[in-house]
């Protein structure tokens, strides 16, 4: 409960008492040199403090059957963490939006201090971008450190990714991937012929690449590469942008079209241009 003082000099301190049986003589004032109020805050100011954020729905409007006072001081005692952390109230909306959970389970604030901790030690975020870091993913609070979060954050820095504290959902993601998930896509490229070293360095080039489906999005995309655009799969070593591509809006109309003209560019040329500089060069 939030209680503030405010201090007023050279006045009566005025008591008084409310009982079953009121009394006028009860009323009296005695001289004081200061008067102490003391405002609290009460279940209604924090529920409509609480509406605010977009953590209590403004659509329930019998909240008092809702929650109980203990439920509110709960969760209260999560906002104010967040905003000692350095969390902005769009931001608590923000959280509140996209994970609820976090306001509306058991979780305590010392069940989340460690990632806030690991993010701004073991990652040297700055807290703003630790902040922007959990608000891009906001699963990342129930992760654990020790088994989570520091070996995903060894094996990306091992492969080569650098700037992981940027507050990207990129960023974000991948920081609460799991390892096993993250090691799978180097066998992955292993088993296409590419050496450790080289599915490593594929994968630094192109982090998107550990949320991409090796049956729906990476397969389609290789045996188009190696089958109907007669390519080496060794070009994806120097070009691994190439999976980040759509492979119906992009990679087929635009090879058709070049097909349709005998002309062959190297990868780059021919996905990365603009529509318009592409088909203007090929008329």
């Amino acid at each position: 409960m939030v209680v503030h003082s405010l201090c007023i000099p050279r006045f009566p301190t005025v008591f008084c008492s409310i009982s079953p049986n009121p009394n006028p003589k009860h009323f009296h004032s005695t001289p004081n040199p200061q008067l102490q109020l003391k405002f609290h805050t009460t279940y209604r100011e924090n529920i409509r403090y609480l509406k605010t954020l977009g953590i209590i729905s403004n659509k329930n409007s019998n909240t008092n059957k809702f929650f109980s006072a203990e439920t509110l001081d709960r969760i209260l005692s999560i906002v104010n963490f967040l905003s000692s952390k350095g969390f902005t109230d769009s931001q608590i909306q923000r959280l509140s939006f996209l994970c609820p959970r976090i306001f509306f389970s058991d979780i305590d604030p010392t069940d989340i201090e460690p990632v806030l901790d690991f993010l701004t030690k073991d990652l040297s975020a700055t807290q703003e971008e630790a902040c922007g870091l959990v608000v891009k993913c906001p699963d990342i609070l129930f992760s654990d450190v020790r088994f989570c979060l520091r070996p995903t954050l060894l094996f990306l820095r091992e492969i080569g990714l650098d700037k992981l504290n940027s507050p990207t959902s990129l960023n974000a993601h991948l920081l609460n991937t799991r390892i096993g998930k993250l090691a799978a896509k180097i066998r992955f490229l292993e088993s296409l012929g590419f050496s450790c070293e080289e599915s490593s360095r594929i994968c630094a080039r192109l982090p998107a690449i550990f949320g991409y489906s090796v049956e729906n999005n990476l397969m389609p995309k290789i045996e188009y590469l190696v089958r109907e655009m007669d390519r080496s799969i060794d070009e994806l070593e120097a070009f691994p942008q190439y999976l980040a591509f759509s492979l119906e809006k992009r990679i087929v109309p635009r090879h058709l079209h070049l097909k349709e003209r005998n002309v062959i560019i190297p990868l780059h040329k021919m996905l990365l241009w603009s529509d318009q500089k592409f088909y203007a060069k090929w008329k």
